[in-house]
């Protein structure tokens, strides 16, 4: 028999008081995205749409001076400080009592990780005992961001066994190219090992791609697009009616255009001379190839464009370094125009292809014989479309969102949050 009001206890009043709002409390879904030196994290609310509620940043991990940063939804920042994390065991450790102690933590009903490599996944996947027994098996093909992921997952597990996480794989966005543009021209048997193309920032090109749907540009589902992420990892990746065609990237995120501090493609035999002649290891080129080149062994000053830029008037290497990206890029485009028989679109994004109107204009000149044309005006104010009115190609600058897509792939993958 139900009891009068009056007579409900102080203690059960309270419980029925919780219970009524964490049944109203939105459900939130936490995103991280681990990079080889820093892990960016974010809470999204979901509801009719979803909504960004925080997000935070450990940079230079393994490094010296490792910061620790969080913004609110507005994007203030709220928290900037030094943490002492050796390694990602330690930064996921500290990010994980951080984000305990926040109250909305207990609105968290899932997880979504950005896995830079998943060999033959093709669309985010529920992370099981199996799963992540086949992410240790893979590691050896991306020693520089696979054990970190892998490390976050594992640690949440054990602390949050019943929330269920996901795996974002960057590589899922370009599993379905053409076989002329995974194989790679090495003994066959090399294959069955799983040496092939890959590509790589498939998150990035998935959201540009559904951003491109969203503001009504038809190339997104039939038509010919050229998508450029240029941040501290650069690539392009070529589009066809909604489809990767080809990517700069290959076997690992080291191929392609030169980077902050990547090389892009290298003649192999560069590592036979510096093995013959300076004893180098295979573990040390790929330290050399990875974080000591590109951009910064250009330069051998800095890998951040932005300082590159201020110093190009008066140091020739930096001039260098920027030109040589600029070229590079502009190399990719015409080659991926060959693949496409054209272009429609082109999307500029990423740190430096959203914020450096110098970086674009110089990597669109002389591209006018492929219909690319920049507004001056525009792209000198970082705006959404740069391309001159009726030009043949529509050159876009858009922001894109890992950590978005990220979620958006957690409630696609995870039904009842639908």
């Amino acid at each position: 028999m139900p009891q009068h009001p009056e007579k409900v206890s102080g203690k059960s009043a309270a419980r029925a008081t919780h219970a009524v709002i964490k049944a109203h409390q939105p459900p939130l879904i936490l995103t991280v995205n681990a990079g080889s030196s820093s892990i960016k994290f974010a809470m999204f609310e979901k509801g009719r749409e979803l909504r960004r509620t925080m997000r935070g940043n450990i940079d230079r991990i393994g490094g010296r001076g490792t910061r620790f940063t969080t913004h609110d939804s507005q994007g203030r920042q709220q928290i900037s400080r030094d943490i002492d994390t050796a390694d990602h065991g330690s930064a996921a450790e500290f990010l994980l009592n951080f984000i305990g102690e926040q109250k909305e933590f207990s609105a968290v009903r899932a997880i979504g990780h950005r896995v830079v490599h998943g060999m033959s996944y093709s669309k985010p996947e529920r992370i099981t005992a199996a799963l992540l027994a086949e992410l240790r098996r893979i590691a050896v093909y991306d020693p520089d961001h696979l054990p970190g992921e892998i490390q976050l997952i594992r640690n949440f597990r054990q602390k949050h066994p019943k929330l269920p996480q996901v795996a974002c794989f960057d590589t899922a966005f370009h599993r379905n190219m053409p076989m002329i543009a995974q194989v790679l021209p090495i003994p066959r048997r090399y294959a069955h090992e799983g040496l092939r193309r890959y590509g790589f920032h498939g998150l990035s090109y998935a959201f540009l791609m559904e951003e491109l749907e969203r503001l009504g540009d038809r190339a997104a589902e039939k038509g010919r697009v050229i998508l450029a992420h240029l941040g501290n990892g650069a690539s392009l990746a070529a589009v066809r009616d909604g489809k990767s065609l080809d990517t700069s990237m290959g076997f690992t995120p080291a191929a392609g255009l030169m980077m902050s501090t990547r090389c892009g493609d290298l003649d192999p035999g560069v590592f036979s001379y510096l093995s013959r002649t300076q004893g180098m290891t295979a573990g040390q080129f790929q330290n050399m190839v990875n974080h000591q080149s590109g951009l910064l062994g250009v330069s051998s000053v800095t890998s951040d464009v932005r300082d590159l830029l201020a110093r190009q008037a008066t140091d020739k290497h930096c001039a260098l370094a920027v030109e040589m990206f600029c070229y590079q890029v502009r190399k990719w485009i015409g080659s991926f125009a060959a693949a496409l028989g054209g272009v429609d679109t082109m999307v500029f994004a990423g740190g430096i292809g959203e914020n450096a109107p110098v970086i674009r204009r110089s990597i669109c000149r002389d591209l006018a014989f492929l219909g690319i044309r920049l507004n001056s005006a525009a792209n000198a104010r970082n705006a959404p479309l740069i391309s001159v009115p009726g030009a043949a190609v529509t050159v876009r600058v858009i922001h894109t969102d890992e950590e978005l897509m990220i979620a958006r792939s957690v409630v696609r993958a995870l039904v009842y949050l639908k």
